[in-house]
């Protein structure tokens, strides 16, 4: 909770005590610890207080005097500034000064970072400005509450930060502002999509979004196989999935349109985790009108794209759009919600009959909901580094790093595609693709720890239809970043294929069990060979954000 108002722990604070006149308050100097000598000063200060009388605390590395008269206490705070040395105090040192460890652990990662090769398909590299605004003295500042009508005051300028980074929200996605509001607030998009229940259903109300092995996400409902309700959406409300074809590997919008008759969901959800292809968004729409849901997308993996146009739009047909800022958006890590607001829309195959009003009432609910509801102040150094990243996705640059992402992404796939690999729906349509490796008789797992052991960095992932999960999950959006083209990831298809070899041989001559296969990743040269490649291939790109 907050301090009391009023009470600062600044140096140059004062504090007067309620029980003495102004003009009789007294106070005592701060007495900071000698780094030098601090059992010096420690003596000094004993022999100090067996003169007066008084009593001596310790107050974040400040020896604080304090004189005890009855009842009444004389104020700790001291009412003159005290010069103090900034080259040794906490609050102006460096990283490497003031936690040696902290940044040692720091400049690993950011080494492995720059040695190896990022292929998880929701990681991304920011640039320095992105990263200046992150790290800056925005953190500071408490600001509950929207634009404009914050709690705390001293807010004007986090508001026009906050007002801005709207301003280029609905821009990035070419939404007007009469018929788009959005929300910036959110600290991931798992929280956006939670506001977006709380706020538009009550508890034990109905979701259906796309099942978690076919590609969709935890945060749209799912339960294990025992009955374990795995997400909070499950278990705040009910929620049934809807699946792709298990043997195309493609939403099977029929069977979706079956079920939402059956199931009647207050929301319908399009979008996921790990789907390669687009989404018919005038089906969902179809499917939603006949059973009245609210159609949401979270969009998360393909906000980049569509900001770019180079995949279908959801805010043609959907509702609500949902999206993490990070991702293939190429900003800072948090969520963001977009909502219809305005008359209904109505025309022949696009009608929307929520409520008996003409007018949405998305607004103020998700707002509501987002704060005070579930979350406090928001993160405004977040929201500055994604009017940062929203102002470049607006750019013909972006839109051409977008277009790369793509064809790096196909480019891989058909790279894998000619070594006889199998994809899930054989290709993409957008920055990822799954490779189901059930058919090389390898264990997703291990193949993973192959890879991690060699610095190329992907995840296991479900295949639907597979005993079990079966895959991994690949990704462009990173090591296009970095400034990766085609021909680069054919490169990056043959490491690929030699981690499935090293897999292949180290599960048949150490076994498949997790203990028995990481002993044979143990000084093992195969491995030592391709990660040497690995780091030779990635060392030659630049990282965007920071020097190395």
């Amino acid at each position: 909770m907050d301090s009391q108002p009023g009470l600062s722990l600044g140096l140059s604070a004062t504090l007067s005590s309620p029980a003495a006149p102004l003009s009789d308050t007294t106070s005592v100097p701060w007495r900071l610890f000698n780094e030098r000598h601090p059992k010096k000063e420690e003596q000094q200060e004993e022999e100090k207080e067996d003169e007066d009388g008084g009593e001596t605390i310790n107050f974040m590395d400040q020896r604080v005097k304090r004189k005890i008269e009855g009842h009444q206490q004389q104020p700790c705070f001291p009412s003159k500034r005290v010069a103090v040395d900034s080259s040794v105090g906490w609050w102006n040192q460096p990283l490497g000064v003031a936690d040696p460890e902290i940044f040692d652990i720091m400049q690993k990662e950011k080494r492995r970072q720059f040695k190896g090769i990022e292929l998880i398909a929701s990681e991304n590299f920011v640039c320095r400005a992105v990263m200046e605004a992150l790290g800056s003295h925005l953190s500071n500042k408490y600001s509950e509450g929207m634009p404009g009508a914050k709690y705390y005051t001293g807010n004007q300028y986090i508001d026009e930060i906050e007002f801005l980074c709207c301003q280029r929200a609905l821009l990035a996605f070419d939404l007007h502002p009469n018929n788009w509001g959005v929300n910036v607030q959110p600290y991931s998009c798992t929280s956006a999509n939670f506001a977006v229940y709380t706020g538009i259903l009550h508890p034990g109300d109905r979701i259906m979004g796309l099942d978690s092995p076919s590609g969709g996400h935890l945060s749209h409902g799912y339960y294990t196989l025992g009955g374990k309700k795995v997400s909070a959406a499950s278990i705040f409300f009910e929620t049934l999935p809807y699946k792709v074809n298990p043997q195309s590997g493609y939403i099977d919008y029929d069977k979706l349109e079956e079920k939402a008759m059956d199931f009647r969901p207050k929301i319908l959800i399009c979008g996921g985790s790990s789907y390669p292809r687009e989404w018919d968004y005038a089906r969902f729409r179809q499917a939603a009108d006949k059973c009245g849901a609210v159609l949401m997308c979270d969009m998360a993996h393909i906000s980049g794209l569509v900001a770019a146009k180079e995949v279908a739009s959801p805010f043609d047909y959907c509702d609500i759009v949902t999206s993490t800022t990070h991702k293939s958006l190429r900003g800072p890590r948090g969520g963001i919600i977009f909502y219809r607001r305005g008359i209904k829309l109505r025309k022949q195959g696009f009608v929307h009959n929520h409520g008996d009003d003409s007018n949405y009432d998305f607004e103020e609910k998700i707002n509501f909901a987002l704060y005070p509801s579930l979350q406090g102040g928001p993160h405004n150094n977040h929201i500055a580094a994604l009017a940062i990243a929203l102002k470049q996705v607006a750019t013909p640059e972006y839109k051409a790093y977008m277009q790369q992402v793509k064809r790096n992404a196909q480019a891989l796939a058909s790279a894998l595609l000619r070594r006889n690999f199998k994809l899930v729906t054989d290709g993409t349509d957008n920055h990822l693709l799954l490779w189901d490796l059930t058919a090389l008789g390898l264990i997703d797992r291990n193949y993973e720890k192959v890879c991690e052991a060699c610095h190329i960095t992907l995840n296991k992932c479900a295949i639907y239809g597979s005993i079990s999960p079966g895959g991994v999950r690949i990704g462009t959006p990173a090591m296009t970043s970095r400034g990766c083209l085609e021909e680069d990831f054919e490169t990056i298809a043959d490491f690929l294929l030699r981690a499935a070899q090293i897999t292949s041989i180290v599960q048949r001559e150490h076994g498949k069990s997790c203990k028995d296969f990481l002993k044979g990743l143990q000084n093992n040269k195969d491995i030592s060979e391709l990660r040497n490649r690995v780091e030779t291939f990635s060392s030659q790109f630049a990282m965007p954000g920071f020097d190395i």
